[in-house]
């Protein structure tokens, strides 16, 4: 029999005091301190150009961060990104919980089976209502809506086109200005 020890929120915040992560890329996810595979650079590239592409369109209006935790009941991963409720200052003292969370992108280079299923479930669980995973091998882009259970009720496939954030009615954004 296998036993594996379970992590709290907490616990994995005293671990990080302790600095015996200063030289890994962990997360926590469901209980669970997660290795991460180091960025590869499509990865950094995408990242970088979609960040700057979301800051522009959500000017204002929400907070494009970049590979920063996230806290949620028994998880903190840091997608790569969140799109979060202003303003800057609430996460002075705490990374977004679910409530502060418009919705998530991970980029997926080397992780797409890992963000398809324990990510998604986690985020789904936890209430995140959109999450989006960007297949950077086919050069596409999954999105999920409507979370239920651990699991989103809504899937769709995208490679070109526009999108509307669920929280942004007013905003559209290209999946071909993703790419750039």
């Amino acid at each position: 029999m296998k036993t594996l020890m379970q992590w709290t929120v907490k616990d994995y915040h005293r671990l990080i005091e302790t600095g015996i992560f200063s030289d890994r890329c962990v997360e926590l996810l469901q209980g669970e301190i997660v290795e991460m595979p180091p960025e590869g650079p499509i990865h950094a590239y995408l990242t970088d150009g979609i960040v700057n592409y979301l800051r522009h369109l959500l000017k204002g209006i929400a907070l494009v961060r970049e590979a920063h935790p996230i806290t949620l009941s028994n998880s903190e991963p840091a997608p790569d990104i969140a799109i979060v409720r202003l303003p800057r200052q609430r996460y002075q003292d705490r990374h977004p919980y679910p409530e502060d969370i418009y919705w998530l992108i991970e980029i997926s280079q080397s992780t797409l089976d890992y963000d398809l299923s324990e990510k998604k479930k986690t985020y789904a669980k936890e209430g995140i209502l959109e999450y989006w995973v960007i297949d950077t091998k086919a050069r596409q882009l999954y999105r999920f809506l409507n979370p239920i259970a651990e699991n989103y009720t809504s899937k769709t496939l995208i490679q070109v086109g526009n999108l509307t954030p669920q929280a942004f009615p007013d905003i559209q954004v290209s999946v071909s200005q993703l790419w750039k």
